[in-house]
């Protein structure tokens, strides 16, 4: 087990396995030298040694309490902690979780290059942080394919004597080659005990809800019967009964058009935002997005809200250092205090106008007081609607504080808190 007491040696520590440089203008020269660690990659997995749960278990501690130069950069006006940096901490734990598995004793770099694909699932249970406590983050692979893992994280802040819990999150990190080019195989897991058995098996689960969440999305096929009578009983609901015509649309009472829910931003992507690979930091994007996405709910809902779960994120494409980014966020579902946010990303470079898709994000926040409905005014509205309404449906529970069962790397049994 790991134990760090510095919020910037996430960064450090990656740059040391991969040996990229901190200096941008020798980028280039670094990612030339990891050419020649093409060696030490594995032809098939049978070649790589099997590893433990507990072999990449890792505990990071982020000193808040003791450390105020530290507090300012995740402090929010209202006191609280900025989401948006734990999220970009969460994304380098769980890339460190996965070399800590994959280590090589007799390579001085990794040869893999790990990179996050999917983040999965974030519940949380609490409403919000103090600023003024210490947080610890926790993680360890828990499930292995042949190129891919799934990583599982909590993170727990300081209240008294004990840490209590705060989060847990499911992140998918897959293995690449040196240079980032092509798969790579990781090592296999051992599994020494029931519950690390059932940790394994519900990474299988995971696997299977999502390719079968995949197989029937909205872009893919029709809504089902259900569905189509939910947005069709919500037009019939907007049509203005003095003029009897399908094209007079009326707002009903307490409800807002779907189309009125937006907020735009844009970033440029700087290099100092790159990621060990010089390509713009995953954490950061999701930062980026996060906070969009807490404004459009705050104005949309007219008070503060707090985020209840974060799920979907896929990492369809990197974003190169000097792009454009163009984030776009829109309320797609509501129902009594919830608020289910989208936010798209898009890139461009200086030189093209024309965008491509990077990630689409899926946030769900919770409002102080409860909050208009969003209504749909054409066709694709109706199906974000939908889609909205499904990502809220997955949602584990209410925002409430449950009790965790942690994972215990020195015995593999689980603690109940």
């Amino acid at each position: 087990m790991f134990t760090y007491t510095c919020e910037s040696w996430f960064r450090d520590k990656l740059r040391e396995i991969v040996g990229a440089s901190t200096n941008w203008r020798d980028h280039v020269k670094a990612m030339e030298e990891r050419k020649l660690l093409h060696s030490f990659l594995a032809k098939s997995q049978d070649e790589l040694p099997p590893r433990r749960m507990k072999d990449s278990y890792i505990e990071v501690l982020l000193p808040l309490g003791s450390e105020p130069e530290l507090r300012e950069k995740y402090l929010t006006v209202q006191n609280t902690v900025r989401f948006g940096r734990i999220l970009e901490d969460l994304d380098s734990l769980g890339v460190l979780t996965c070399y800590m598995h994959n280590k090589i004793h007799s390579a001085k770099m990794s040869p893999l290059s790990i990179v996050t694909a999917l983040v999965d699932k974030i519940d949380m249970c609490k409403k919000s942080l103090s600023p003024e406590q210490d947080i610890k983050f926790s993680g360890h692979v828990s499930w292995v394919g042949k190129t891919s893992m799934e990583v599982k994280m909590q993170m727990f802040q300081l209240h008294g004597d004990e840490f209590c819990p705060v989060l847990d999150a499911t992140f998918v990190m897959v293995a690449r080659d040196s240079e980032n080019k092509g798969p790579a195989f990781v090592n296999p897991l051992i599994l020494e005990s029931p519950e690390e058995e059932e940790l394994f098996r519900q990474g299988e689960l995971n696997k299977g809800r999502r390719i079968a969440f995949s197989s029937t999305s909205l872009l893919k096929m029709a809504p089902s019967a259900e569905e189509r009578t939910t947005i069709h009983e919500m037009f019939l609901s907007t049509l203005d009964p003095k003029t009897i015509s399908f094209r007079s649309r009326v707002l009903p009472p307490n409800a807002v058009w779907m189309e009125n829910s937006k907020l735009k931003s844009l970033e440029i992507c700087h290099p100092q935002e790159r990621n060990i690979f010089n390509r713009i930091f995953g954490g950061f994007l999701m930062r980026k997005a996060y906070e969009l996405g807490w404004a459009t709910a705050c104005s949309f809902g007219g008070s503060r809200p707090f985020v209840v779960a974060v799920d979907d994120i896929m990492f369809q494409k990197p974003v190169e250092v000097g792009s454009l980014l163009f984030l776009s966020s829109q309320v797609c579902f509501t129902q009594n205090n919830y608020i289910q946010v989208r936010v798209h990303s898009e890139v461009a470079s200086l030189q093209e106008k024309e965008h491509t898709t990077t990630n689409v994000f899926h946030f769900t926040f919770m409002s102080e007081k409860e909050v208009p409905l969003v209504f749909p005014k054409t066709y694709g509205e109706s199906m974000l609607y939908l889609d909205g309404q499904r990502h809220f449906n997955s949602m584990s529970g209410p925002a409430t504080v449950r009790k965790d069962y942690l994972w215990n790397p020195r015995n593999t049994t689980f603690v109940e808190n």
